[in-house]
């Protein structure tokens, strides 16, 4: 469904165990300028239909015709350190890269 990178591997974990926290969850909302939006945060437990990836991200299935070959990275740089996702099915995305449509 989806690939994760070390660097965001390790970036998730370390922002799970900041929060108390098992893992964290990528959600796909409707809504942003461009139609849908990522959601993140934070839980303790998987819930129906959740798939956990790597032993730190859940990601519920619902989503999956969204992610489906997404690739999330962590990149960290001098001034500005993010999360990418590359999403091949994302048709356009907006400005800030915050929202995108299918």
């Amino acid at each position: 469904m989806l690939k994760i990178t070390d660097t965001a591997i390790e970036r998730l974990t370390q922002i799970a165990k900041d929060h108390g926290r098992q893992y964290c969850r990528l959600s796909v909302k409707g809504g942003g300028c461009a139609g849908f939006e990522y959601e993140w945060s934070t839980c303790n437990e998987e819930e129906r239909g959740d798939v956990v990836i790597k032993d730190v991200l859940v990601v519920n299935r619902d989503y999956e015709l969204y992610l489906l070959g997404t690739t999330l990275d962590w990149e960290k740089g001098a001034f500005k350190s993010e999360f990418t996702i590359t999403n091949p099915n994302s048709k356009s995305s907006c400005g800030c890269g915050e929202s995108f449509s299918v």
